[in-house]
């Protein structure tokens, strides 16, 4: 196999994809992005406790073999540019990768790299579960209730980034073709953008979130949308995953509007999805008051971000939320919190989200036994109060941990609940 930024590749084989779906040798070969600030950290806490999981579950019969590509902070001071376009090739060429938080300034500077990444490589869904862990501090009464998938669309709406400052030659000359050939009404010294919504995108985020339900046994997928206002843009995702449902799926899937009627009276029957749909606005209400009503939440690209966000916060925030950027081919996990450099290289920070997102990999690759065995050890550590700072400064009693002890202390718990299987 060809080198990828002058690193050879290790011994192991590609991942294959088939019909949606990974096709995973015994001996993988996975690129990893070690991440800026905080991510020397958790990825250093997280890569072990996979390791030892995929160890323990197959006995040495399956392994993981890492390959470090680079992008952010270390690809730049190292190549000069912040992503290089071996660093794409590389995940083009092995399919599945993690990585860490990334850096990315905040009104201006470089592009946004997680943006730049999911767009080059068409990782059309954002993933991003939700659920509870026992133990995790939270503010609401029972956090136990969350557990959700949510499904955003990952390169429309805001990602696709249309837009001109105010004052430019640019907005001028749209906002005047704007009001000399719609009508529209548009204040001069506005800023202006452009939210495409297409029936491509949507689609196929609704379908592949009706496959994941499907898969997965969920029975609820609801449609999160802002079209009472945005009736082309977001009232058209709405429409269009509907479409999706009663004509790709026509099989599987009863409607809101149908379930109100004969045969069905209100029940859904068994081996059936309920299809809803919920204005944003209202579904951040909903999933504070009645997060049990929702399972699979599927929507436009700024909707989820808020929303994501939103539920993450009840279980434990973004410390313990695990995400992924995937296609039909490439799938991308990576932490979904920010790179924090005042805690770099302190051995201080939660690499929860990371793992967690590493049990994601683990599903994708089908190697479900050691997915469940991460998440036990991690949810077996958090019961036992020996938490990291941030989940410590909250919970009466705990053992507050380092990164790495935190790390050692789910892998002695994989340990002991593997040997009790």
């Amino acid at each position: 196999m060809r080198d990828f930024n002058g690193i050879p590749v290790p011994e192991g084989e590609r991942i294959q994809a088939r019909d949606g779906r990974f096709l995973t040798p015994d001996h993988p070969i996975i690129p990893f992005v070690e991440g800026d600030g905080t991510g020397r950290d958790i990825w250093k806490a997280s890569r072990p406790v996979l390791d030892a999981a995929v160890a323990l579950a197959y006995g040495g019969r399956r392994l993981i073999a890492w390959y470090e590509i680079f992008a952010g902070e270390k690809a730049f001071q190292r190549f000069g540019e912040w992503l290089p376009e071996d660093s794409v090739d590389a995940v083009r060429e092995f399919r599945v990768a993690i990585k860490g938080p990334l850096t990315t300034p905040v009104g201006g500077g470089i592009r946004s790299l997680n943006v730049a990444l999911r767009m080059q490589l068409d990782l059309y869904a954002c993933v991003r579960p939700v659920k509870y862990y026992a133990g995790v501090p939270s503010p609401v009464k029972q956090p136990e209730a969350m557990d959700v998938v949510i499904f955003r669309e990952n390169t429309e709406d805001v990602y696709a980034g249309i837009e001109f400052k105010q004052g430019t030659p640019q907005a001028a000359k749209l906002i005047g073709f704007l009001q000399q050939e719609f009508g529209a009404v548009v204040r001069p010294d506005s800023g202006i953008g452009i939210k495409p919504i297409s029936v491509t995108g949507s689609k196929r985020l609704v379908r592949q979130a009706l496959r994941y339900a499907l898969e997965q046994g969920r029975t609820v997928v609801t449609l999160v949308h802002k079209g009472n206002i945005q009736k082309f843009t977001e009232g058209a995702f709405r429409d269009w995953g509907y479409e999706v449902a009663v004509q790709e799926f026509r099989d599987y899937c009863v409607t809101e509007a149908e379930l109100a009627q004969a045969p069905y009276h209100g029940k859904l029957p068994a081996g059936k999805i309920l299809v809803n749909d919920r204005i944003a606005d209202s579904m951040f209400q909903q999933i504070l008051l009645r997060p049990r009503d929702y399972q699979v939440i599927c929507t436009t690209n700024l909707n989820g971000d808020y929303l994501s966000d939103a539920c993450a916060a009840q279980v434990g925030g973004l410390g313990l939320a695990p995400g992924a950027n995937i296609s039909e081919e490439y799938a991308f996990f990576e932490a979904t919190h920010g790179t924090a450099p005042k805690y770099a290289d302190q051995d201080v920070i939660n690499p929860g989200s990371l793992i967690l997102s590493g049990v994601m990999l683990l599903q994708a690759l089908g190697w479900q036994e050691a997915a469940r065995l991460v998440e036990a050890g991690l949810g077996e550590t958090i019961r036992q109060k020996k938490v990291t700072y941030d989940l410590a400064r909250q919970m009466e009693g705990a053992t507050q941990l380092k990164t790495s002890e935190f790390a050692a202390a789910i892998m002695a718990n994989m340990q002991t609940l593997h040997a009790q299987s």
